[in-house]
């Protein structure tokens, strides 16, 4: 059911767009009443930025060896993940990525839950790494890496024909090489 809402609430979202779509809209598409809808999404901005992909990425990260530092690690474990996405889970994550970065709304929610995903990230680099989850550093690379995340994100956003692994593993090599600026930077995401 919630894979339906979510299918749907898109399809609805990116045909009229996502503040002119109704929660009674999206229910009635799936055929289930509005507040079943909120059994399975706290909110409307939920059912976009709610991602499937974050427990793979997870998995991917973990499975690692241990000899790699947290961002090697975490560039293999998104290439792992999203080179084996099927055509529709990349189709619904470039949705994601246009919704988000045209909504206001949208935007404000994403950040809304930074927070809690530096808290996610830093709990996962603490475990590789032996620090504490609230150590700085591990914090700050945490939050560096949403960071890149988010612009790798509006970078696709805005051109379509962009790749999203080769634009994802661009720019955490860009942060693994210290974000050079200028004639120096090791990758060039385009």
């Amino acid at each position: 059911m919630r894979a339906a809402i979510q299918s749907e609430a898109m399809r609805l979202f990116l045909e009229k767009g996502f503040q002119e779509t109704t929660i009674e809209e999206i229910a009635e598409a799936v055929e289930i009443s509005p507040s079943t809808f909120f059994n399975y999404f706290p909110s409307k901005e939920d059912v976009v930025l709610q991602d499937d992909l974050d427990p793979l990425i997870i998995a991917a990260f973990n499975a690692q060896p241990e000899e790699l530092s947290p961002l090697a690690a975490l560039r293999n474990g998104m290439r792992d993940v999203f080179s084996n996405l099927t055509p529709e889970q990349n189709a619904l994550a470039r949705q994601r990525m246009a919704l988000v970065s045209g909504d206001e709304d949208l935007r404000a929610a994403l950040m809304g839950q930074f927070m809690g995903l530096v808290d996610e990230i830093a709990g996962l680099v603490a475990a590789r790494t032996g620090c504490s989850p609230t150590d700085f550093a591990v914090r700050n690379l945490a939050g560096a890496l949403l960071g890149v995340m988010m612009s790798a994100m509006l970078v696709v956003a805005e051109d379509p024909t962009r790749d999203l692994i080769e634009v994802v593993d661009a720019a955490v090599a860009h942060l693994e090489a210290g974000l050079p600026l200028g004639k120096a930077r090791p990758v060039d995401a385009r």
